[in-house]
């Protein structure tokens, strides 16, 4: 495999947050009770009322908000970057997205945890779906979700961010914010005084591989001693992959043509935790091979589109399609965040196939996010 000098395995070792991991991201501008029902009796899912602990890490650094709004005690939790959450975290939240996705399934509408409860969705990039999941995911929990969209706000331009948090925070019990500058994220965390959730940042995409993990754990059975071989640019979801391989374990690699690996930084730190083996490579045909999953992303992502043409060409080779999904067996399954440029960095034979599962990928990003925002709310 032609890797660069950054690949290496790491040992296991117990997860450490890190203090500094988040620099570089700046610089890229249930304790046990039961759930409750509205409904006069309780529905019998015992697993759904079974609550998970949720506690982060008493190690783990605070939320930059903590110190100005005091949100930190009132028990709400920003969801920022995967990482300021330990690995008994995450996959309590992930367990519980999974108990909530049944009773939807179910049909069972009498849990509403967030009835009564309003969301402000600020949408400075548009998205379907980031505003669909999120939209759908609320009201169905029972609460109502605005959306503003990029001309309603114009954070930054026209209001200034630190006051957009504070007025939506009288307003709202919960702010979701899909953003360019991640710095904009941080200062709306900052100074909100409800829960802040990440909805994407040019840094990195949080609730996008959650709803991945989620999948993973649904179709292979577990996310621990994967491999997952990312083919494409080192963009915001390389981070989040980063940022998860930090605290639990598992192996990752980013195949990316020379020139476009993700933040250094960001590989250094993962690294430095002892958690993952990590792995920057060139070379995607090595890559797969013996690969759990193979992930795909578009070449050229919003605010990229000029860059398209000579994208595509520097991209050569790193089309996903059917030889290359040959080449990482029979056992690998294909996922891809969506939106998707079919015959450009994937083929339609390879969406379309059998081991696809972008579908459900997609669908568990209103389970997952479900799960964040009643973490976030202490629910």
């Amino acid at each position: 495999m032609a890797s660069t000098a950054i690949s290496t395995h790491l040992p296991s070792t117990g997860p450490a947050r890190d203090p500094e991991f988040l620099s570089s991201a700046s610089s890229f501008s249930l304790s046990r009770r039961s759930l409750r029902f509205s409904g006069a009796s309780p529905v019998s899912f015992p697993s759904i009322r079974r609550r998970i602990s949720c506690q982060t890490n008493a190690s783990a650094v605070s939320s930059p908000s903590s110190s100005v709004n005091g949100k930190a005690n009132a028990g709400f939790k920003d969801f920022l970057h995967i990482n300021d959450f330990d690995k008994a975290t995450i996959l309590s939240i992930l367990d519980r997205a999974k108990e909530v996705k049944a009773l939807i399934k179910s049909g069972e509408r009498t849990y509403l945890p967030f009835k009564g409860k309003t969301m402000s969705m600020i949408f400075a990039k548009p998205s379907m779906r980031t505003r669909v999941s999120f939209e759908t995911g609320f009201n169905l929990l029972g609460g109502h979700a605005i959306y503003l969209g990029p001309d309603d706000i114009q954070m930054g331009k026209r209001e200034e961010t630190r006051d957009v948090a504070r007025v939506l925070s009288r307003y709202n019990d919960i702010i979701m914010a899909r953003v360019f500058a991640h710095q904009d994220i941080l200062d709306l965390a900052k100074y909100a005084s409800v829960p802040v959730i990440n909805g994407l940042t040019d840094y990195n995409h949080p609730c996008q591989i959650m709803a991945d993990a989620l999948t993973m754990i649904e179709h292979i059975g577990r996310l621990e001693g994967t491999k997952v071989v990312y083919v494409g640019d080192g963009n915001n979801i390389v981070h989040s992959w980063l940022l998860l391989a930090a605290i639990i374990p598992f192996h990752f690699v980013c195949a990316c043509p020379k020139g476009f690996e993700p933040d250094a930084e960001t590989v250094q730190k993962a690294q430095q935790t002892g958690v993952s083996k990590i792995e920057i490579t060139h070379d995607p045909k090595e890559a797969v091979k013996g690969t759990d999953v193979v992930y795909s992303d578009v070449w050229a992502s919003m605010g990229q589109k000029e860059e398209a043409a000579y994208r595509r060409q520097v991209f050569q080779g790193f089309q996903v399609d059917e030889a290359l999904m040959k080449l990482a067996g029979p056992q690998a399954y294909f996922m891809h965040c969506l939106p998707a440029e079919r015959g450009v960095e994937v083929t339609d034979g390879v969406i379309e196939a059998a081991n696809s599962i972008v579908f459900p990928q997609a669908e568990n990003r209103m389970h997952a996010q479900n799960a964040i925002m009643l973490h976030a709310l202490g629910l």
